[in-house]
């Protein structure tokens, strides 16, 4: 682990900043299509054309041409030209980012984590969580890490049944968005057969997309995450590490703009995991405590602040969270036992 230089860290900032303005400011020079014109009888009809995620060609009749319509083509096409010069600064900024080392997600991951986000996956709740998120925070804690603990294909999203704020007809289709990708998702049977999927894989490779969900119990059934058209895993623990979810950015060609457990809850979840995986997945819970560690290390250093309010909220919700955490300090004190100290001296 080595911390990224402050002009990085600015860029960085700056990164998000843009991505932000641009998803705010997302409109109909975003749409996937356009305006073509149909004469008929010596008039002219405005339609938009656009494809499905099939690759169908679809037209939606808009009405006969006058004024009106006549401004809100060439508003699209204004905002289209906007829209490319917001795209030019950010691939910009991540070829200076990725120049100056700062930590780039691989190509296809980036590429699927690009469609998820404009389908809108992670406007509506969507959490990235996983290795990938332990990616992300690597940059936004202005540090770059290395080793095999960063290396995955698997991308895995967390999201609640239902969203706290009501979208009416908002909706994000995950099996259409992957399947417009064209890399050859599948949905992955369950040991259930008649159990709806929760993960999509390329054949062939490693390449995965698993849904999960937040479950109080043990029972690690699907979920129907309806807004997402697919269903999810439920898995124990996990609401905790999505409460107070941060907007960050996913670095590559370009950069996309993804949402992210806050560092202190990502680590110290990560301790609650790595204790309840069994002996089969010990290299699993090997990888969760290194990346506990890392964090930590950089948390207890130069943000010892963040650590206090994530361990209150979670030692509120019952001793046994307490004693799976403390538990999961025992491991890192194998790896880092000044960090290991640091954490105990801030919870007490």
């Amino acid at each position: 682990m080595r911390h990224q230089p402050i002009e990085i860290q600015t860029l960085y900032a700056e990164l998000l900043e843009q991505l932000a303005a641009y998803e705010a400011q997302r409109g109909i020079g975003h749409l996937p299509g356009g305006f073509v014109t149909k004469s008929l009888k010596g008039h002219t009809y405005y339609y938009f054309q656009y494809l499905e995620p099939g690759g169908a060609k679809r037209q939606v009749y808009l009405g006969r041409q006058d004024a009106v319509l006549d401004a809100v083509v060439k508003r699209f096409e204004s905002a289209r030209e906007d829209v490319a010069e917001d795209q030019s600064s950010i691939q910009r900024l991540c070829a200076l980012l990725r120049t100056g080392g700062a930590l780039a997600t691989d190509a296809a991951s980036a590429r699927v984590i690009r469609g998820l986000a404009d389908s809108g996956v992670f406007r509506l709740g969507g959490v990235l969580v996983g290795t990938h998120a332990f990616m992300v925070l690597g940059n936004v804690l202005g540090v770059s890490w290395s080793g095999a603990g960063i290396r995955t294909q698997d991308v895995d999203v967390a999201a609640e049944r239902r969203m706290g704020i009501a979208m009416p007809g908002e909706e994000a289709d995950v099996p259409a968005a992957l399947e417009s990708l064209e890399m050859g998702f599948l949905p992955v049977p369950g040991l259930d057969a008649a159990s709806p999927t929760t993960s999509f894989k390329v054949r062939g490779q490693g390449l995965r997309v698993d849904l999960l969900a937040p479950s109080p119990t043990s029972d690690q059934g699907p979920l129907m995450i309806h807004r997402f058209s697919a269903a999810a895993l439920r898995l124990r623990f996990l609401d905790y590490v999505m409460e107070g979810a941060i907007r960050a950015a996913v670095i590559n060609g370009g950069g996309v703009s993804v949402v992210v457990p806050d560092p202190a809850r990502f680590a110290l979840h990560k301790l609650i995991v790595a204790g309840e995986r069994p002996a089969m997945q010990a290299a699993k819970r090997d990888k969760d405590l290194w990346q506990a560690s890392q964090v930590l290390e950089v948390l207890t250093a130069d943000r010892p602040g963040d650590v206090v309010p994530a361990w209150e909220a979670l030692v509120a919700r019952g001793s046994g969270w307490e004693r799976r955490v403390r538990a999961g300090l025992e491991g890192v004190s194998a790896l880092s036992p000044k960090t290991a100290e640091k954490v105990r001296a801030l919870v007490g």
